[in-house]
């Protein structure tokens, strides 16, 4: 079963396309024609003294502006210079860190539509998923603002007459967030807890960090505040394990791949520092027999399809009751050919291009290692689209569950679909990935929802029923569990992370009785 999809890459005329491009990049500061300093220590931007990185759009493979990257003296420089600011900020009261994160978050408000156009430029998100991005550090800012009057410890009864007994939380000191798609959940809440932030951007990502940091530098420096509170190092991997291996940094932040992470993690606790990983996620949707149809297809091509396929959160394995297997991959099929792919900035484009070149050779041994699998079959794509940009049709094909393919998260749009029996059967190929990030069922039965969300269900850190895997909410904690990483980012208690946490004990009874009711005289 084939069909094929609508490629559309109606632009604009080069010299239109150009000139719009260049007044998104000065709204926000960014120079097209010169290179741009990477460095921001907290004084006046530096010009990196590491090599020079060029920001090409996915969309052409054309430069969009140059960036100057750190050295490894740049960065430990702007480590001091946020851990001096953090002196400050640590005594400044939790409500008022929270009416500055308000005003970082009024002014992102101000340039969304330019920053999420931003994201699009850079990184090849379609528009509407551009601005959701920068609408997410949007709620997180109002989030982490709320929050800043209820970072609440707790009083224990003590055992022993005559003391009191209390748990708080203080700030950590220096967060590093590096390479980070959701850097904004780890600076509103690093910053409401009393902390200096660093920004180490992916280094195919530098301009969207650029911008945003110059926009919460300004509202620092309103407010006569350090600008070091929020530093930025563009840089490779050279920087990278500097800031892993720097006992001066006090929490590592890392969304990436299972692989690097590895490496981050083994080196962080070595020193034994703080981490917070955002691994890797082979999401997987289950629709049972007795699923609203409608509802599912159109969630599993949006969590499939979304974003190029390159979310942390897309669905990449598709398990359907045998009852409704047929039916269902029909109706999937048919609503991949209405996919329009194309520029992002062009109006009803749904997809757009994967962000580097090497993601499409990813794509590219993909495809080849479906065909080679036995049973597998190509139901829709498959294809390398011609072009000067990293265009590829959005995927899906048949293997069996556990077919070696479906086994590993590839960051493209490849939808792997598998027949099963039952929820028990499909909970079994849910949880036999490495990966527990993401996952979703889609049924009317309740029996099976408190199945699927209980002690025996799905074992990823986010369950969901109905819903797809993506799109989650900032007011639950994110995260998944095994190779994921096991981290907890943005809402609940994921506060916590970001303070070094004390169990206070005072006695003020003038007599000295001990725990457990020892006798020392």
């Amino acid at each position: 079963m084939r069909v094929g999809l609508m490629y559309t890459m109606r632009r604009m005329g080069t010299a239109s396309a150009q000139s719009k491009h260049a007044a998104i990049l000065q709204e926000l500061g960014i120079q097209s024609a010169t290179v741009n300093a990477g460095v921001y220590s907290g004084g006046a931007w530096e010009m990196g003294l590491g090599a020079r990185y060029t920001a090409v759009s996915p969309v052409t493979n054309a430069p969009l502006a140059h960036v100057s990257t750190a050295s490894v003296a740049q960065l430990d420089a702007a480590i001091a210079a946020a851990r001096d600011a953090q002196r400050h900020w640590r005594t400044v009261p939790a409500p008022v860190r929270g009416d500055i994160v308000r005003q970082i978050r009024d002014r992102l408000a101000r340039h969304k539509h330019a920053l999420g156009s931003l994201v699009s430029l850079e990184v090849g998100k379609i528009y509407a998923e551009g601005v959701g991005e920068i609408q997410e550090y949007i709620d997180i800012c109002d989030f982490a603002t709320g929050l800043s009057r209820s970072l609440n410890g707790s009083v224990i009864p003590s055992e022993r007459p005559g003391h009191f007994m209390m748990e708080q939380y203080h700030p950590l000191g220096l967060v590093v967030n590096f390479p980070a798609a959701v850097a904004g959940w780890n600076v509103a809440l690093a910053l409401i807890t009393g902390n200096a932030t660093l920004w180490k951007p992916a280094p195919s990502t530098p301009l969207t960090a650029i911008a945003i940091t110059n926009i919460i530098h300004d509202v620092l420096r309103e407010n006569n505040l350090p600008g070091a509170l929020h530093t930025l190092v563009c840089g490779g991997t050279d920087i990278g394990a500097h800031i892993a291996a720097s006992p001066l940094v006090d929490l590592v932040s890392f969304t990436g791949s299972t692989e690097v992470g590895r490496t981050v993690g083994s080196v962080v606790q070595s020193r034994f520092g703080k981490l917070l990983l955002e691994l890797g996620g082979n999401n997987a949707i289950i629709v049972n027999n007795d699923a609203d149809l409608d509802l599912a297809v159109r969630a599993c091509l949006f969590a499939a399809v979304g974003t190029a396929g390159q979310r942390c959160t897309t669905t990449r394995r598709l398990f359907l009751h045998e009852d409704i297997h047929d039916t269902f991959v029909e109706r999937l099929v048919k609503a991949y050919a209405q996919v329009k792919i194309g520029d992002p900035l062009q109006e009803g484009v749904l997809c757009g291009p994967l962000h580097t070149k090497n993601a499409v050779e990813q794509y590219k041994k993909a495809i080849e290692a479906v065909k080679a699998t036995p049973n597998g079959k190509i139901l829709v794509g498959g294809k390398v689209l011609d072009g000067p940009g990293n265009f590829v049709e959005p995927t899906i094909t048949s293997v069996p569950a556990d077919a070696p393919v479906a086994q590993h998260e590839v960051f493209v749009p490849i939808l792997h679909v598998s027949k099963i029996k039952n929820l028990e059967e499909g909970i079994k190929f849910n949880n036999q990935v490495k990966q527990g990030l993401s996952s979703s069922l889609f049924t009317s039965n309740i029996s099976d929802v408190f199945k699927w969300t209980g002690p025996a269900g799905s074992d990823c850190g986010i369950v969901n029923v109905n819903i797809p895997t993506n799109g989650a909410e900032i007011g639950g904690a994110f995260g998944g569990e095994k190779e994921t990483g096991g981290g907890r980012e943005s809402g609940s208690d994921s506060w916590k992370q970001y303070c070094r946490r004390q169990t206070a004990t005072i006695n003020y009874s003038g007599a000295l009785p001990l725990a457990q009711g020892i006798k020392f005289e």
